[in-house]
């Protein structure tokens, strides 16, 4: 029987991309699933994850530490997966020491943060840096948390592949930002698996998390090319250019987003997943299940004959 059995796990950020999956495993595992998001109704989708009364929802903020106290309220365990970028340090750094310091006031025996590739307190972009403030904070606060550090997550209801196959589909010529940059790019029901096994383990490690395959930025784009059956061309950006872009209001990609196009993302020592007994998923076992929306004509198109 699972250790999270009848266990009640707070999740901060369970309305997400990658909270669904997170509290679906959860519910798998036998936990019972509190919710904690700003705005209750943006979260309903994931009540049916659960068996009848298994998830429930409740408001809070993790800039306001009443709010993240009272979501602990008679909670065993808490994940911590708020992540933004924008308000940075407020939302990631004090956010996550609001609630890892509540989580400590209230005793409970276990708290997984979700951090990133990248977090760096001297990293050139900002969000790595909130990123290690906060890593920081969570281990103040509360010594035996375990920090994950994902790559790029991937999965049907991702902005990152999903992003660059609509571009692709759209543009008879692709322009590539940070042509060179590896990623390793890991499947979100992995990163899931991960937190449920993180939060029954020792505690105290910080762990990173990749897939099995890495990908430069362009070969990532030829991927996903091949994978929607478009043949297009691509055209690295230089960098000057790529800077120049970034003035644009509303534009393809912010000056911070560029600098952490700067250093690869991928894992620097031993794969987490592998750590935590978990196989990490090939992005093409699963991403063909979503990506035929981009294909001309859908799942009924030949991908390799279009």
């Amino acid at each position: 029987m699972s250790e999270l059995n009848g266990k009640l796990v707070t999740v901060f950020g369970g309305g997400g991309f990658v909270g669904r999956y997170v509290v679906q495993a959860l519910c798998a595992a036998g936990a019972r699933v509190r919710v904690a998001v700003r705005h209750t109704r943006t979260a309903e989708h994931v009540k049916p994850l659960g068996n009848l009364g298994q998830v429930s929802l409740c408001a809070a903020d993790v800039t306001k530490p009443a709010t993240v106290a009272n979501a602990l309220i008679g909670a065993d365990m808490a994940v911590n997966l708020v992540g933004s970028f924008d308000n940075l340090d407020a939302i990631q750094r004090q956010g996550a020491a609001n609630v890892a310091e509540a989580a400590a006031a209230a005793g409970l025996s276990a708290l997984v943060h979700m951090s990133a590739i990248g977090a760096d307190a001297n990293s050139a972009a900002e969000y790595g840096r909130s990123k290690a403030g906060g890593e920081a904070a969570v281990r103040a606060a509360f010594p035996t948390a375990t920090i994950l550090r994902p790559s790029i997550i991937f999965g049907r209801e991702d902005q990152f592949i999903n992003r660059f196959a609509g571009l692709i589909r759209m543009l008879p010529v692709v322009p590539v930002i940070g042509a060179d940059t590896r990623f390793q790019p890991v499947f979100v029901g992995d990163v899931a698996r991960a937190v449920v096994a993180a939060l029954q383990g020792t505690g105290g490690e910080t762990l990173e998390l990749g897939g099995p395959e890495t990908y430069s930025m362009l070969q990532l784009n030829e991927w996903i090319a091949k994978a929607t059956g478009h043949r297009k061309l691509f055209v690295p950006v230089p960098d000057a250019a790529a800077k120049l872009l970034t003035f644009i209001p509303g534009g393809p990609i912010s000056g911070d987003q560029l600098k952490m196009l700067a250093s690869d993302n991928v894992v620097t020592g031993t794969n987490g997943l592998a750590a935590l007994a978990i196989v990490a998923t090939p992005l093409d076992a699963v991403a063909h299940d979503w990506l035929n929306i981009y294909r001309k004509h859908g799942r009924f198109s030949d991908a390799a004959a279009a």
